[in-house]
């Protein structure tokens, strides 16, 4: 991978903001949107084991709040998690971005991205 690969939606606020960043300074980057093309199941499990489930569910957002007390408690280990995204796609907190150089990082922090190639 020569570059970046940011997963997401491209309604989210976090998205755009991450986007606009890597635009101004012309870096190049391919976009995955999880609406139209899925959430790809063989890099979630990538993202999983090196991330863990806790970093990857958005237990503040809203996609969050309307799943209901029993569908949030069910959520306990990464397999649980694994079902949901699939199905729920919006829990995914974003971006999630696979850099070339092997790292993965969740949501959007332009002091880190800064470094990055």
């Amino acid at each position: 991978m020569k570059t970046p690969v940011v997963y997401g939606i491209p309604n989210c606020e976090t998205v755009k903001r991450a986007r606009a960043w890597l635009d101004a300074g012309q870096r190049e980057y391919v976009f995955h949107d999880y609406k139209k093309q899925g959430v790809p199941a063989a890099r979630l499990d990538a993202w999983l084991k090196r991330l863990g489930w806790e970093a990857l569910v958005n237990r503040k957002g809203t996609t969050w709040r309307k799943l209901g007390p029993k569908k949030q408690a069910a959520v306990k280990d990464a397999a649980s998690a694994r079902a949901l995204t699939l199905e729920q796609p919006s829990v995914i907190r974003r971006p999630v971005v696979e850099w070339p150089d092997g790292s993965i990082t969740v949501g959007f922090e332009p002091d880190d991205w800064a470094g990055r190639r």
